[in-house]
């Protein structure tokens, strides 16, 4: 039997009716502002998923440099950096499709046919959202850190560990372990990345019978904290846009030293040539046609262009009540303007559109131009 989704999907707009304002501004959001509000989704999904793993991050280095204990530990912080990922994607998808990463916005370049400006507004507005983020979990840690510094230099280790992936500077941006070899971070980097772009696409396919819509965000956070869990001692970034915010967020603390050197490019590029070769990789060797589209993919698959239709639908209906607006201000404004001369009462009517009747006092008659 194969599964049909409902022909007739059931609208928000068909249960309730929004505030006259809210409607205009549903409307200008899916006109002029559609690119602003995905954009916006982007930096949101960003924002909260350095919000929860860069605070976790500020416990667990500060406590390390500090000797205290229940602060954090890199478990504390692979789990809030995966429930991050997963409310994230809980809040954005539906608006912008919930990229969240550079390399998941490239991917929709190269391969899905989005338009590489849009793509680029997309990867910006990620680099902002984390930037953003980073900047207020400073201002939630000032205190903490200000004074972890000063004792740093007290003891003298703060040159030797401010800008490492255990100094205060490491609680935002990424930095390579002290006596790293670039190329094995690079590495480390590139497999780690590729691996967690199998388990993405695995996961968003859908003919996958064990991963419904529904527990997508939550496997991809998984599939994250895994990766911090295992190699994020050895240098790794995993995603560009938290990368280059949190490093743009560091230098605006600490200035140009927090800029992370070498090391910086390859914590900022390497996860999107990872995540296309992880696509032609499951391209190649898992994606096959007839295989059946699960029915719980259908629903979200027919959901989505059901949304796109309806929006659409709307904007034709928008555009057709302005057209006879238009047409009806023409008519009314085309229509022969009838003058009544006092002098003797009678009405005279236009002979054409741009003709003008007057009567002329002095004879008593109509003269038309």
């Amino acid at each position: 039997m194969v599964y049909a989704p409902d022909p007739h999907p059931l609208h928000l707009a068909d249960l309730k009716t929004r505030p006259l304002f809210l409607q205009r501004w549903e409307k200008l959001k899916h006109r002029q502002a559609h690119w602003a509000i995905q954009c916006t989704s982007e930096a949101i999904g960003l924002f909260i998923v350095c919000i929860a793993s860069t605070g976790s991050t500020a416990g667990f280095v500060l406590g390390g440099i500090n000797g205290t204990t229940g602060f954090g530990s890199l478990f504390t912080v692979g789990l809030a950096f995966a429930i991050g990922i997963a409310l994230s994607m809980i809040v954005c998808t539906a608006t912008s499709g919930g990229h969240l990463n550079p390399a998941i916005t490239a991917y929709w370049v190269v391969f899905k046919g989005m338009p590489v400006t849009k793509g680029a507004r997309y990867i910006l507005a990620q680099i902002f959202g984390a930037y953003i983020a980073c900047l207020i979990v400073y201002i939630q840690w000032r205190t903490p850190i200000t004074q972890t510094e000063a004792a740093m230099k007290v003891a003298g280790t703060y040159d030797s560990t401010m800008f490492t992936p255990g100094g205060p500077a490491g609680i935002f941006a990424n930095y390579a372990p002290p006596g790293a070899h670039l190329g094995l971070t690079f590495i480390n980097e590139f497999v780690v990345d590729f691996f967690a772009g199998l388990v993405i696409f695995a996961v968003v396919d859908p003919t996958n019978f064990l991963v419904p819509p529904s527990a997508m965000p939550w496997v991809i956070g998984i599939t994250y904290a895994a990766a911090a869990w295992s190699y994020a001692p050895l240098g790794l970034a995993a995603n560009s846009a938290r990368d280059i915010g949190g490093r743009l967020a560091a230098m605006t603390i600490w200035g140009a030293k927090a800029s992370g050197g070498s090391y910086a490019a390859i914590a900022g590029i390497t996860s999107i040539p990872a995540m296309l070769i992880a696509a032609c990789v499951y391209e190649l060797i898992f994606i096959d046609s007839s295989r059946v589209i699960t029915p719980a993919q259908a629903d979200f698959l027919a959901g989505r262009r059901a949304h796109v239709e309806h929006c659409e639908m709307r904007l034709s209906q928008d555009t057709i009540a302005a057209d006879d607006e238009e047409k009806s201000g023409e008519e009314k404004r085309s229509r022969p303007r009838v003058f009544q001369d006092r002098s003797c009462g009678h009405n005279h009517g236009e002979k054409g559109t741009n003709a003008a009747v007057f009567q002329d006092r002095s004879c008593g008659h109509h003269h038309g131009h």
